[in-house]
């Protein structure tokens, strides 16, 4: 090989060498984003007089955070699970499948892991989802109305 092919097949080679600082930012859920959250949507059902399952979980659907009141019945940790993984994995709250039942859109109900009820919101920063959040225990309109708190309580500026 020529000298010459040699230069240009290692100009080639570090030109297309990604360095550290080019990789990009991720936002993510840490435990003090979980903590803040946790403690509002606690407050906002006491304040309701109501008893709920709290589901965090990540963008991917992987679960960071669940809790049960002591008043919450057993069924409410697993549909805080599936709301706040629809709303994780769809980027949309889980009541967005709830309205396209409604509509007569029964293929929601083969989506993997649709679960068609309100109380699952994703959680966006910049436009893109890096979580979810779901209360179940509480008319499911309530759920959601927690929800949306604990988030609005973590993106206050």
């Amino acid at each position: 090989m020529s000298a010459m092919l040699k230069l240009v097949v290692l100009f080639l080679s570090v030109a297309f060498l990604a360095s550290a600082a080019d990789l990009p930012s991720k936002k993510y859920l840490n435990l003090a984003a979980l903590k803040t959250m946790v403690a509002a949507a606690e407050a906002e059902a006491q304040k309701r007089n109501v008893q709920v399952t709290i589901c965090i979980m990540d963008e991917s659907g992987n679960l960071l955070f669940l809790q049960k009141a002591d008043g919450a019945s057993l069924n409410t940790l697993q549909f805080a699970q599936r709301k706040a993984k629809y709303a994780a994995l769809y980027g949309r709250p889980s009541g967005a499948a709830e309205d396209a039942l409604k509509k007569g859109d029964i293929a929601i109900l083969a989506f993997p892991d649709g679960f068609p009820n309100r109380g699952g919101v994703p959680i966006k920063v910049d436009g893109k989802t890096i979580g979810a959040i779901a209360c179940s225990g509480a008319a499911s309109e309530v759920d959601e109305a927690i929800s949306q708190v604990a988030i609005d309580a973590l993106l206050k500026p």
